[in-house]
């Protein structure tokens, strides 16, 4: 089963999640910082992945795919990392290989690191609905800065109905 974004839901998907971190903040890493401290914490991006270990924080799982707005970029380097797994996805979808690795990585030992071969973006939808309640989700929202969601039933509802159109 693959899932498609429809051309009707792309403007959706730019809004926000959570709460948008904008880049010119002057507290952007106070608050990366405190929302680490107080919740597991998993990054979707390259970008949001490789601030956050730049910071000396390790996200418990962290969804990259070699990209940064379609463009090659030198995969992150970590010491830190325990579990690597891999799955493909390609543009504009969620297939059912990554969905099952984010089900997989959740159950593996931390800090996990998932390689996609193809596209990460989409990723933060299946992350959120398997997220156990009370994690923060970090990815980056383009030329504008950083989203932090925090995980609760009403963010698995408000996914799963932007998942539900995609089927």
């Amino acid at each position: 089963m693959i899932l498609n974004l429809p051309e009707d839901l792309r403007n959706k998907l730019k809004i926000p999640l959570g709460n948008l971190v904008l880049e010119t903040n002057p507290k952007q890493n106070k608050i990366i910082k405190e929302a680490y401290a107080n919740a597991i914490t998993i990054t979707v991006g390259d970008a949001t992945t490789e601030k956050l270990l730049n910071m000396g924080l390790t996200p418990f799982l962290q969804i990259i795919d070699g990209q940064e707005k379609r463009v090659k970029r030198p995969v992150l380097e970590s010491d830190s990392i325990t579990t690597n797994l891999d799955c493909k996805n390609n543009a504009g979808e969620i297939s059912e290989n990554s969905i099952l690795t984010i089900k997989n990585a959740f159950e593996s030992k931390p800090p996990i690191r998932i390689t996609v071969d193809g596209e990460e973006d989409l990723l933060v939808l299946p992350v959120c609905l398997n997220a156990p309640e009370n994690c923060v989700v970090m990815y980056g929202q383009p030329n504008e800065g950083l989203v932090i969601v925090h995980i609760n039933q009403e963010i698995k509802d408000k996914v799963q109905k932007i998942v539900n159109v995609m089927k």
